[in-house]
């Protein structure tokens, strides 16, 4: 698997005394946040596929939160449901940052975040301080007054990392608003992943078989194959929909991909989304047993990019983004700050890890299996997380794996 994604998620403000009480809170919390973001940025895609991380959304947040002051802070601090400046959460997030799974044992990770600002514009040392220490974050002299020049040096950093990203990417128009005021700050966030499955699938195992998307449509699509040892559960949303959830390991176990999918063919991921939720994705998760089953699993790629300004203008932060009301007063003592624009990108690969040569019969496969097996060939939802901790570092459906 080879993702371009992004994580940490938290909602909430009546956080209990102990730092496991804290951890437990902002574990369940930031996943309740992380279901929001994906039903706002997933509502008017319906049917298409989508990936988001909401590490790629909380994290520059997190950062304006260092240089903002009055309504504007507390907006950020309402919108993520915390504030880095209560010093348990500081400690606790920064702990959190510290050991997300890193190079090693064939997975290879890094959360980043640029915040690109107006050339010559003077910073105070106290918020750049905080920026060096908060998650790989950093800040870039920009010429924002430039047309398109923020849109292509926010390109070129976030191809440099996400390896093989397409030339396209998120851009936006240089704009001004009343007065002539020129944009001043310009954020993107990224996080970067890449791990081999614990048990890889096998390209030979692979083969054309049936996908049935979203109105019907039966694609013939490369559904990988593996007989392994799996985290798997039948579970019940509260409107009574059947799913089943499935969690396939990455080498080392530190992260993990998990799937949940509609035990009936006939039931769509439209009638499923508006009851997920942090407490019954935790239910199901705790209650998740071993067995050995045949997996089917279709290769996709999925790759998004979003403009976070409407989202986040519907999550009451409105000012950051108003040149006349915004204050960002503790990025550099001096007024007129504000954001321009909030640029989101993600990419998710999930492949044998090898060449595509498809050569094996699944269908004598299915005859001879007598085991359970788990075969994703219609729509199905997808959580890349790690298991211990239950941090979700992207979130998504595939609604069509060859699109």
């Amino acid at each position: 698997m080879r993702p371009g994604l992004f994580t940490l998620f938290l909602l909430h403000s009546c956080l209990h005394g102990g730092q496991g009480d804290l951890r437990e809170d902002l574990t369940l919390l930031k996943t309740e946040l992380a279901l929001r973001l994906y039903k706002d940025t997933a509502a008017p895609r319906n049917g298409t596929n989508v990936v988001i991380s909401p590490a790629g959304v909380s994290l520059p947040l997190e950062i304006l939160q260092f240089g903002a002051q009055g309504d504007t802070g507390r907006q950020l601090a309402r919108a993520l449901g915390y504030a880095v400046h209560d010093q348990r959460v500081k400690e606790f997030l920064r702990t959190v940052y510290a050991t997300l799974p890193n190079s090693g044992q064939g997975t290879k990770m890094e959360l980043a975040c640029t915040l690109f600002v107006q050339a010559g514009t003077p910073l105070s040392p106290c918020f750049v301080e905080h920026i060096s220490r908060w998650a790989n974050s950093s800040v870039e002299p920009a010429h924002l007054s430039e047309p398109n020049s923020t849109g292509s040096q926010a390109n070129e950093w976030a191809s440099r990392k996400i390896k093989g990203d397409d030339a396209g990417g998120p851009t936006w128009e240089h704009g001004s608003s009343g007065g002539g005021a020129f944009a001043q700050l310009a954020l993107v966030s990224t996080m970067s992943f890449q791990s081999t499955w614990r048990q890889r699938f096998s390209s030979t195992d692979t083969q054309l078989l049936p996908f049935t998307g979203t109105q019907g449509l039966v694609l013939q699509v490369p559904m990988m194959y593996q007989m392994a040892e799996v985290n798997y559960g039948q579970f019940q949303d509260r409107a009574g929909h059947q799913v089943r959830v499935l969690e396939l390991p990455y080498l080392g176990s530190s992260v993990s991909l998990l799937l949940v999918l509609p035990r009936d063919k006939d039931t769509p991921l439209s009638l499923i989304e508006p009851h997920l939720t942090a407490s019954i994705l935790h239910i199901w998760t705790s209650s998740l047993r071993r067995a050995r089953m045949d997996v089917f699993l279709p290769r996709f790629r999925i790759q998004n990019h979003f403009n976070l300004k409407s989202i986040l203008n519907s999550w009451g932060v409105t000012d950051l983004f108003d040149p006349l009301k915004a204050n960002l007063k503790g990025i550099s003592g001096q007024d007129g700050f504000y954001v321009s624009e909030a640029i989101h990108k993600a990419k998710i690969e999930v492949s044998e890890e090898g060449t595509n040569t498809s050569t094996a019969t699944a269908l004598l496969l299915l005859k001879r299996s007598r085991i359970p097996f788990f075969k994703a060939d219609r729509p199905f939802f997808f959580f890349l997380r790690e298991p211990d901790t239950g941090f979700v570092f992207s979130i998504g459906r595939v609604s069509n794996p060859l699109d």
